[in-house]
């Protein structure tokens, strides 16, 4: 079974980000789907913004297979930054598993996980990963044993 019980900070890639005010919505709180925003934006910073950033290649044609999301404490208007924490659950071939937490340091607003498969664009069908996604992935990949 897969691990999603949050890894130690190494495991973690981290996300920062502050609300908008089009984030709130008429209950005062962020509304839900917004949350799958906020993991997108930390997905491609996780495969596309970060790599880049090192000069490194990033990860494309990833996509989504399955979400699911708990929402665990509302989330209202802060001035302070939320982050996404997110890591890697399980690695196979050709599919990968996410887990997150949106958080700031004291709370845990939101618990999530997504399937990716790794997709050729041109050919229009699922593919498997390369060794070098293969090595970005375990880079977030927590040991069953940590």
């Amino acid at each position: 079974m897969p691990r999603t019980d949050p890894p130690p900070a190494d495991f973690r890639h981290v996300y920062e980000f502050k609300l908008r005010f089009g984030d709130i919505d008429s209950q005062g709180h962020v509304n839900n789907v917004k949350f799958l925003g906020y993991l997108e934006d930390a997905r491609l910073e996780m495969f596309h913004g970060d790599p880049v950033r090192k000069g490194e290649e990033p990860v494309r044609g990833l996509v989504i297979s399955r979400h699911e999301i708990d929402y665990k404490v509302p989330l209202g208007p802060t001035v302070y930054p939320v982050r996404v924490e997110t890591w890697v659950t399980e690695a196979r071939a050709a599919s990968c598993r996410l887990a997150y937490e949106v958080r700031d340091d004291e709370t845990v607003y939101a618990t999530a996980t997504s399937t990716l498969v790794a997709f050729d664009v041109t050919a229009g069908r699922l593919r498997r990963f390369d060794p070098h996604e293969r090595e970005l992935l375990r880079r977030f990949l927590v040991p069953q044993n940590v």
